[in-house]
């Protein structure tokens, strides 16, 4: 058992005069409106610091928090590896598995929690994050003067991401470049999720491909932009998914995809892809799912590592890089 959390929220204009419950349930549907009124009535739910009622109308301004008793987290592997560190930077190895940031059923078999009990005065900061199934580098600052300058480092596209990747076998060029558009999609369940889409923000991965097997293609991909999934979203866009990913289809779109609550389907958004579908990719069959089963971005089992990482010491300017060997199903034969 962990110690439970508080989310904490304030009443923005938009939400004023909205009940207590209504505004729980449409702001976070990943529960039932069931189940927040009975979190209300046992007293979790507190406004201005004191406890409420389903039905009290909110002001703007105002201040909701969740206190969300303490619960047993799912198990995931928590060692990670130390690769580099000093009094500003830290650059550890994430195993596949284990969130970087709380969220969901995860708070302290996370990233960041496992930090705070080697680290308990000062947390060290992630610059940037990987999802729960991608294994590798994660580059973290350990000052103020370090988070400052490895972000800015990260918005003007100066840190060099390299990761390793597994897709199915398939007519794939040596080399390509993928230029997808990212951006949200409507989930009934999260709120949004992440996928191809035209409107969505600018994103850019090179590929080149280090070994093919008869069923495999094993890739080197190095990123410049750092939108969320952006590798499994945009490999699966030109109709080569990531082998094991439980979300992302051909497409760039994910399972479930919710048709109506867009009116379009994921034919639509891949059909105004600014990257063409790469010949001839892998057949990929997506059986019926009820809902409660659907895939979520968190979900696992995908082959994708952080495999090397370069960024400028915050504080000395001098370059530095760090190499994460790959696992096995990503690593190629010598000779």
């Amino acid at each position: 058992m962990n110690q439970g959390w508080i989310y904490r929220d304030q009443v923005r204009a938009l939400h004023a005069g909205m009940t207590v419950l209504d505004y729980y349930t449409q702001s976070y549907p990943h529960s039932s409106r069931e189940v927040w009124q009975h979190r209300i009535l046992t007293h979790q739910i507190h406004l201005d610091a004191q406890t409420t009622t389903p039905e009290t109308r909110l002001k703007s301004g105002q201040q909701l928090s969740y206190h969300r008793p303490p619960w047993t987290e799912p198990t995931v592997p928590l060692t990670i590896e130390i690769l580099y560190d000093d009094r500003e930077v830290l650059v550890v190895a994430k195993p596949s598995g284990l969130p970087v940031l709380p969220g969901g059923g995860f708070l302290e078999h996370t990233l960041l929690g496992q930090l705070k009990r080697h680290y308990p005065n000062d947390t060290p900061y992630p610059i940037h994050r990987l999802g729960r199934g991608t294994s590798g580098l994660v580059l973290l600052a350990r000052s103020p003067l370090a988070r400052a300058n490895l972000s800015q480092q990260m918005r003007d596209r100066q840190i060099r991401k390299i990761y390793r990747a597994l897709v199915s076998a398939g007519d794939l060029p040596d080399t390509f470049t993928i230029t997808q558009p990212i951006g949200k999609i409507p989930h009934p369940h999260l709120g949004y999720v992440y996928g191809a889409v035209a409107t969505g923000r600018s994103a850019f991965s090179q590929c080149q491909v280090l070994h093919r097997t008869s069923t495999t293609t094993l890739l080197e991909i190095e990123i410049s932009t750092g939108r969320p999934h952006q590798i499994r979203i945009h490999l699966a866009s030109v109709g080569f998914p990531l082998i094991g990913d439980p979300l992302y289809l051909p497409g760039g779109m994910p399972r479930q995809w919710d048709v109506n609550s867009m009116g379009q389907g994921p034919e639509a958004a891949s059909s105004r892809s600014a990257s063409p579908p790469i010949a001839n990719p892998p057949a990929i069959a997506d059986p019926p799912q009820s809902f409660e089963k659907a895939p979520v971005p968190g979900d696992c089992g995908y082959h994708l590592h952080a495999y090397e990482l370069t960024f400028v010491h915050p504080r000395t300017q001098k370059s530095i890089h760090v190499c994460c060997p790959a696992p096995p199903a990503l690593t190629y034969p010598s000779s």
